[in-house]
């Protein structure tokens, strides 16, 4: 048994009645004061953790380090977003300044 469910186990004999506080705190080597607070601190664990939680898997714990870098990522793939509109709008730019000089030759060629 370790230590802290030999501490629990006394603490819940204490509350059953089957021996005294001072007898606990003989078992444990505290004094009947300390034996007390333990068991406060016991009880009052023990009603936090019965406390309703919300449905579900709770959120896991956020790593700075990783918000940081998916951050940096999305800041990245956005960029890239933005070259690749640039590109599609020089090849569209560089069409139409095509099709402008070769409609302006067959204008000229025509009169």
């Amino acid at each position: 048994m370790t230590p802290s469910q030999l501490r629990a186990s006394l603490i819940l004999q204490v509350r059953a009645g089957q021996i005294t506080a001072q007898q606990a705190a003989q078992q444990l080597g505290i004094s009947r004061q300390a034996f007390y607070k333990w068991e406060k601190r016991a009880l009052k664990a023990l009603l936090n953790a019965l406390q309703d939680q919300a449905p579900g898997r709770p959120k896991g714990i956020s790593d700075p380090e990783k918000d940081q870098l998916k951050s940096r990522v999305e800041e990245l793939e956005r960029q890239v977003r933005l070259y690749e509109q640039r590109d599609q709008l020089r090849s569209l730019l560089k069409d139409m300044e095509g099709s402008d000089d070769t409609g302006s030759s067959t204008k000229k060629n025509s009169k």
